[in-house]
């Protein structure tokens, strides 16, 4: 503490990225890899100016037996990364692919006739954490190696409305992270290794990976921005709440973290097509990244994605075909070209945004389990009042009811306002703490 005052957050680096889909063959490119292909994509990504990909191996295809990790396929991400690193960008890896784009990538040895709970069954586990620390390993001498992430959304397995879940209680999920991010440490000690979930863990009643994992295991908190999920058909293309809806994830996730200043990574937000038209993607993409930018401790924002999918392939749902910076014969889009002004904008400067001191208070009814999450999900009584409220112009944090009279959590976070729900849906009234 200074004088009673909010600890200073360490100027940041901003880093700008994308997650990197493939224009050749998607994310299947693995069964042909092609390195040419590759090096021109990433050409491509580093013309904008980007710093990061974030990268996702195919988890069937790397491992499929659950003894056998095919040393060719981790020689071609390895490859990959120095690619990436030959045109000055850094990499961050997905292990766990898992969920991609509405399809699941599961290998043969967890399924039907093998039919195994991928979070709790004590063979998967122990082979899952084998191949987390093989591709850590593998990666860990490569200075623009950032480090893992556990899986991508591997949490939509864990509960509905995936149609097969694997289902686990909140303690065997705590107990899944806790092994993966620890296998990940063995590969690369002292990387940027985390865990990324979609947002069922911070607006789902009941869901077995909660708020407090996301906030408080792993080097930073990982938040996927995606307004399909109710938030543009409640409040449309440019409401508040949509074009907050990041800084929204950003503020929410750091009522339950126990360093103030933990880093934040906005590791998804694309523009969805048609909530999002593709003649106001660039304006949509602008607001947003403006808009979590004003939040303190923001690690980063990695955009969905780099390239559009191919209309060759089928069975997307239609609004992934077109959510990339670039087209898949690598045109610069208009939501490319605004993420590279911001992306030059940035560079060489600190990121520093004024304390947010005005805190709302979000009562899930107890910060561990969250057994009332859905508050906070769109049309949620918290959701809507953060919202009405940031259409005031107020710039509100978010502080967990058990913290809200905390003399000592509201100072370390330089929080000097608090407001509740009803305050805001009513007349709003600040309490002086």
């Amino acid at each position: 503490m200074h004088d009673g005052t909010v600890p200073p957050a360490l100027p940041r680096r901003l880093r700008f990225g994308a997650n990197y889909t493939p224009t050749h063959g998607w994310f299947h490119h693995w069964l042909d890899f092609d390195l040419d292909e590759v090096r021109a994509d990433l050409d491509s990504i580093a013309a904008l100016g980007l710093d990061h990909v974030r990268v996702f191996p195919l988890w069937p295809l790397f491992q499929p037996n659950r003894t056998l990790i095919r040393p060719r396929a981790v020689e071609q991400l390895v490859a990959l990364g120095d690619a990436a690193a030959e045109r000055g960008l850094d990499v961050t890896v997905d292990g766990l692919q898992g969920h991609l784009s509405s399809f699941d990538f599961l290998p043969a040895w967890t399924g039907t006739w093998h039919r195994r709970n991928i979070f709790s069954d004590p063979r998967v586990v122990e082979a899952q954490e084998e191949y987390l620390r093989t591709l850590a390993d593998a990666l860990d001498d490569r200075p623009n190696f950032l480090g893992m992430t556990v899986g991508n959304e591997i949490n939509q397995f864990s509960d509905s409305p995936h149609p097969d879940p694997d289902r686990i209680t909140q303690a065997q999920a705590q107990r899944w992270l806790e092994r993966m991010l620890a296998a990940c440490e063995k590969g690369a000690p002292g990387r940027f290794h985390l865990h990324a979930e979609y947002d069922a863990a911070w607006y789902r009643d009941g869901h077995p990976f909660t708020a407090a994992q996301a906030a408080r295991l792993g080097a930073a908190t990982a938040v996927h921005s995606w307004v399909f999920n109710g938030t543009a058909q409640r409040h449309g293309r440019t409401g508040t709440a949509t074009e907050h809806h990041g800084a929204y994830l950003v503020e929410l996730s750091k009522a339950w973290a126990t360093d103030p200043h933990r880093p934040v990574w906005l590791q998804e937000v694309g523009a969805p097509a048609p909530l999002v038209q593709p003649e106001h993607a660039a304006e949509f993409t602008e607001a947003t990244v403006a808009n979590v930018l004003d939040c303190p401790d923001v690690w980063g924002v990695t955009w969905w994605c780099s390239h559009d999918v191919s209309r060759d392939l089928a069975d997307f749902p239609e609004l992934e075909y077109g959510l990339g910076l670039l087209t898949n014969d690598r045109r610069v889009k208009p939501q490319g070209a605004a993420i590279a002004r911001i992306a030059e904008w940035w560079r060489g400067r600190e990121h520093r945004p004024p304390v947010r001191s005005t805190a709302l208070v979000v009562d899930v009814g107890g910060a561990l389990t969250a057994p009332e999450r859905s508050v906070c999900a769109p049309g949620g009584t918290f959701f809507e009042a953060w919202a009405a409220l940031t259409a005031q112009g107020v710039r509100p944090a978010v502080v967990l009811a058990e913290h809200a009279e905390d003399r000592a959590h509201l100072s370390a976070r330089g929080i000097t306002e608090v407001l509740r729900v009803t305050e805001v849906t009513e007349t709003p009234e600040v309490t002086e703490v």
